[in-house]
């Protein structure tokens, strides 16, 4: 009875532990990093090949009346908030099939999570 005791108090001491502590917080520095290459196409230019993601959270897909998005895009009716935002990096066919995004996806849950973390800030 007594191991059966001691365990359960590790076990609740664990589950307590998993939920008080969070998991790694998302890096926006290392976000931005990682968001460089995309920064190539995803500008403020008009001539941009991929529209400007400044403001992008809370924001319609296929809302920015100066980008000539895919149908797709234009079809999808999402709003991107960060499990959107995932979602779309992590597999961007999978998300909404048949846009015209070149990346095959960001296969790294945290890499995923930091890019998020950087593009909320971009008010």
């Amino acid at each position: 009875m007594r191991v059966l005791a001691l365990n359960l108090a590790t076990a609740t001491a664990c589950c307590l532990a998993l939920v008080i502590c969070p998991a790694a917080a998302a890096d926006a520095e290392h976000g931005k990093a990682l968001f460089a290459p995309c920064a190539a196409c995803h500008t403020d230019r008009p001539d941009a090949l991929g529209p400007s993601l400044k403001g992008v959270f809370g924001r319609r897909s296929a809302a920015l009346e100066d980008f000539r998005y895919s149908n797709a895009m234009r079809r999808a009716n999402l709003v991107w908030d960060a499990d959107n935002l995932r979602a779309y990096l992590s597999n961007p066919q999978g998300k909404v099939k048949g846009n015209r995004m070149p990346l095959d996806g960001i296969t790294d849950g945290k890499d995923a999570d930091d890019i998020v973390e950087y593009l909320e800030t971009l008010r």
